[in-house]
């Protein structure tokens, strides 16, 4: 049994323990709290199957920079990283299956299930647990973070990748600091319209097919009752009994109307609340911080002397964004960071060898 798989269950054991710690909620805290055991007991089981001393490791790294993350901006992001964790697991012993004709069991893909249960509200959880869980849902995985390190890796890679091509052509310092700012402003500023152009665009989107449900509820309210009763049938609810709770939901014609939106359009309420102005400002500042890291040693030296501080300083941030997402992907640190390395000063070498023969050509 691989050491990695063994951490890997520690890691959610440790998770899922700090979840139920957090959980206001006891029946969602009570099954975080079991399914924190569950883990132990399948990384003491792994042990003893590989001759190991029983003794578990402690947490890694990567799960106490989790808990930390968790601290600052929810344990959203937590649950989303145990969610991608046991979707990974599940199908790396369903693929195991195949490979050797044994037969799929339920428990493969039991964790799924329940952390799946918890985010729909399936399991027997109040209404306001289940709504705060439902609003995580859509933020699971830490996609905002995600996004951030992809933001500023665009930066970088694309900015080192022009500044090494301009200073391959034997460019002066005031050159390459002139097409380093020009790159930089560029790919902001197209980050942030296209960011902007998107969020607009889906909200108008939505709120067209909004004010359309709304007069289809208006104009129709017996056929839009028998859509929330074939809704709430095809969750698993009685007939009799969805057709009692889709005649409650349209007493309210706003309560309707949302369930509606939600269950039949896919679309939820805060899909409107995010601001465009904010989304474009963000990739703007985040592509930028991405994209100075190449540039800052031209503001104090030129020559291959700011080149090779360029490539250390990139090279550096490159990894640094690696490392950060396995955070996510769970993949080993080191791999993942030089990974991003390796693809970077590839594609700054590249960029660079163009400029070089553009330069030699020239004079």
């Amino acid at each position: 049994m691989k050491k990695e798989q063994i951490q890997t269950e520690v890691d959610a054991s440790y998770l899922y323990g700090i979840l139920a710690d957090a959980e206001k909620e006891e029946t969602i805290a009570s099954i975080f709290r079991e399914m924190s055991e569950i883990e132990k007991g399948h990384a003491q089981a792994f042990l003893k199957k590989a001759g190991l001393p029983p003794e578990l490791p402690p947490p890694s790294g990567r799960a106490k920079t989790l808990k930390w993350i968790g601290s600052i901006f929810g344990n959203d992001y937590i649950l989303g990283v145990l969610m991608d964790t046991e979707k990974r697991l599940a199908g790396s012993i369903q693929s195991l299956r195949v490979a050797t004709g044994t037969q799929p069991s339920l428990s493969d893909t039991a964790h799924v299930s329940i952390l799946k249960n918890i985010l729909s509200g399936s399991t027997n959880t109040q209404g306001s647990t289940i709504t705060r869980f439902e609003q995580r849902h859509k933020s699971v995985g830490g996609n905002a973070l995600r996004a951030a390190m992809l933001g500023g890796n665009d930066g970088l890679v694309s900015n080192f990748s022009l500044i090494m091509g301009v200073a391959g052509a034997a460019a002066g310092q005031k050159e390459v600091l002139l097409a380093g700012m020009a790159g930089l402003l560029a790919g902001a500023l197209s980050m942030a319209l296209g960011e902007w152009i998107s969020v607009k665009s889906s909200q108008e989107l939505y709120e067209n097919q909004m004010d359309l449900e709304m007069e289809e509820l208006e104009h129709n309210p017996e056929g839009e009752k028998r859509e929330l009763t074939l809704i709430y049938v095809s969750k698993g609810v009685e007939k009799m009994e969805a057709e009692k709770m889709a005649e409650q939901a349209m007493q309210d014609k706003n309560v309707a109307h949302q369930i509606l939106v939600k269950e039949e359009l896919g679309i939820n309420a805060e899909d409107l609340q995010g601001s465009a102005m904010e989304a474009a400002v963000t990739s703007f500042v985040l592509f930028g911080f991405g994209a100075i890291l190449p540039l800052l040693p031209y503001f104090f030296t030129s020559g291959f002397q700011a080149i090779w501080i360029s490539a250390v300083v990139s090279a550096i941030g490159l990894f640094i964004i690696g490392a950060a997402i396995t955070l996510f992907t769970g993949k080993n640190v080191w791999y993942s960071g030089f990974r991003q390395v390796i693809f970077g000063l590839a594609a700054a070498a590249v960029t660079y060898g163009i400029g070089s023969l553009i330069g030699v050509s020239l004079g």
